[in-house]
């Protein structure tokens, strides 16, 4: 099955700003990465072409990165998911850029299950808040979507019981994006394709 999920918002930043977020993931000063209420995103290395990690149970490796501008993950786990996931930047005027998230691959085998009833509304749910957490990176009051009650009972399987609850980002004004930023305002676009739900395209 083809899936493609994007999860975009429109900030009004300059594009080094929000480039700024991107090349933080997966440092101990990650301003992009929601890792207050989810698994962190680790890599074995520091962030470049072929550092291999994941978050939780998604492993995948840096496939490609243009720092201050883009970065592409090409995942090797769970089994079935063949395709990438990654962030980019598109300029939009000087002072607004929209950041997205885009998902696409064809899955195979347990993931044609396995995705829209337990994987696609995790990923949405973490990428809205890691779009909130821009926002609030960027010095902006981060626009937050509450968690289903379906994320919320996969989240306390998941744990054991032992979940953390769903935190919004504390807006931090007059700090630089390589410190601890706050984000900007958005186009609260939790998604965008044509048909499907939550910012997905199955074909």
């Amino acid at each position: 099955m083809k899936v493609i999920n994007i999860h975009e918002r429109e900030l009004p930043a300059t594009s080094e700003s929000v480039g700024n977020l991107i090349d933080s993931l997966a440092s101990r000063a990650d301003v992009l990465w929601p890792w207050h209420s989810w698994p962190r995103m680790e890599f074995d290395q520091p962030l470049g072409v072929g550092a291999v990690g994941g978050h939780g149970p998604i492993r995948y490796f840096v496939e490609e990165y243009l720092p201050g501008r883009s970065i592409t993950f090409r995942f090797t786990g769970p089994k079935g998911f063949d395709g990438f996931h990654g962030f980019s930047i598109v300029n939009i005027s000087e002072k607004s850029v929209l950041l997205r998230h885009t998902l696409q691959m064809i899955t195979h085998g347990p993931a044609i299950l396995s995705w829209p009833l337990i994987f696609r509304p995790l990923h949405d749910a973490l990428l809205e808040d890691s779009l909130a957490y821009a926002q609030a990176s960027l010095g902006q009051t981060p626009q937050m979507h509450a968690w289903s009650s379906w994320v919320k009972l996969l989240r306390w399987l998941v744990s054991g019981g032992k979940t953390r609850p769903q935190v919004t980002p504390k807006t931090l004004s007059g700090h630089h994006p390589r410190s601890f930023v706050t984000a900007g305002n958005t186009r609260d676009s939790v998604s965008h394709h044509q048909g499907g739900a939550a910012g997905q395209e199955n074909e």
